[in-house]
């Protein structure tokens, strides 16, 4: 008796439906992807330099400015999930184009970065450059592709709200927008104190 009640059981726990979106679930894969690649990244770098040959120079300031953009847009994106739960769909709107506007300026703050790294002479690659450069470029560069991409969701979810497609009733696309951008914040933050405290 207590065995037949056993396998219903796990009959009726295989009937039930997935307790994640499956695409949300295939996001969250994306972002342990990253994690992983940034963890293997982050440990060449302390395994080279502890070999040697390492050129020490201090970050440019635009990287502290970035932090706060990034952190801002975050609160950002926040209220605007905030406010398609309340259908509140002109804040929607609001707080998405600046998270948008955030996100854009991050990337051109970025640039601008690399391009006092050249004029400090701290270069990306070649026979003149050292270790410790590349890695600034690469971590600093990679993340930045993850970020336009974040930053495409973005306009899709924006898009989305001019056309009265993101409300309380329809939220997965903007949850995934959310968790995403946070994600790449947090990923930002690690990955500034990783340079500030290696460097």
């Amino acid at each position: 008796m207590g065995q037949t009640i056993k396998i219903d059981d796990n009959l009726a726990s295989s009937n039930r439906p997935l307790s994640m979106h499956p695409k949300k679930f295939a996001l969250w894969l994306f972002m342990v992807t990253i994690v992983m690649i940034f963890g293997a990244l982050t440990s060449a770098y302390i395994v080279r330099k502890a070999d040697g040959n390492w050129l020490e120079f201090e970050l440019p300031l635009v990287l502290w400015v970035n932090s706060i953009i990034i952190l801002l847009s975050s609160a950002t994106i926040q209220w605007a999930y905030f406010a398609a739960k309340k259908d509140e769909l002109n804040q929607v709107k609001m707080a998405m184009t600046i998270t948008f506007i955030l996100g854009s300026l991050f990337v051109i703050g970025q640039y601008y970065a690399w391009s006092e790294l050249v004029r400090m002479g701290v270069f990306f690659g070649g026979n003149t450059s050292n270790p410790s450069g590349s890695f600034v470029y690469v971590l600093t560069g990679l993340h930045a592709l993850h970020l336009i991409s974040g930053i495409i969701f973005i306009l899709i979810i924006l898009v989305a709200s001019f056309r009265y497609k993101v409300h309380s009733k329809n939220l997965v696309k903007i949850e995934m927008c959310v968790s995403y951008w946070h994600f790449l914040d947090f990923l930002w933050i690690y990955l500034f104190g990783f340079l500030i405290l290696y460097n």
